[in-house]
């Protein structure tokens, strides 16, 4: 029992301390209210945070604090109110807006996850059916005979390359017969010209 009691009492103490601080929280704010009437400054969530040493959240939160500065607001013109809530009505826009986007890209993105999963499917499917195909024998079948083409090609390059060779040896001694017959031809046509 005495366990129980304990924590209930923690709780509670934890309770006030937490009402107190809010209380003191709000009196600072009511106190900076009332100066910056008095010095006929213009009343605004920024201004009373300041001067309160409060936050805009708690202002924002606390409902007695909220109203506390819509009053002062409301005396100062009402038109401060309206900004407020102009611009609360605009920040629940943009965060509505900015969900109905998020939740639009999130059905784009699992839409175009499904799509990848089809296509990957199919794929995968042909690349099954491509394996089938082909058995063991006829892999090693054409693997010979890829091998057997491979060492074909490179006899016909060497037969080429030495054919090339003949051809440009066989060039070169038609030059040179070519020569030799113009100069025979040369001595015949002038005879006082051979030695």
């Amino acid at each position: 029992m005495k366990t129980a009691a304990v924590p209930e009492s923690r709780t509670a103490a934890a309770l006030a301390a937490r009402r107190h601080k809010t209380e003191t929280a709000l009196k600072r704010v009511r106190e900076a209210i009332t100066r910056l009437r008095r010095e006929k400054a213009q009343i605004s969530v920024a201004a009373v945070a300041r001067r309160a040493d409060v936050s805009r959240t708690f202002l924002y939160d606390n409902p007695e604090a909220r109203a506390v500065i819509a009053s002062a607001l409301a005396e100062a013109g009402g038109l401060r109110t309206q900004l407020l809530a102009d611009q609360d009505e605009e920040r629940q826009a943009t965060w509505r807006e900015r969900a109905l986007n998020a939740e639009d890209a999130l059905k784009a993105t699992h839409g175009e996850i499904l799509t990848q999963r089809t296509r990957i499917g199919e794929l995968l499917g042909q690349i099954r059916d491509l394996e089938a195909e082909w058995t063991e024998e006829a892999i090693q079948r054409i693997t010979t005979e890829n091998t057997t083409l491979k060492q074909r090609v490179r006899q016909l390059t060497a037969d080429n390359r030495t054919l090339d060779e003949r051809l440009k040896a066989a060039r070169s001694n038609l030059r040179f017969q070519d020569r030799r017959v113009a100069d025979l031809e040369a001595r015949i046509t002038d005879p006082g010209a051979v030695t």
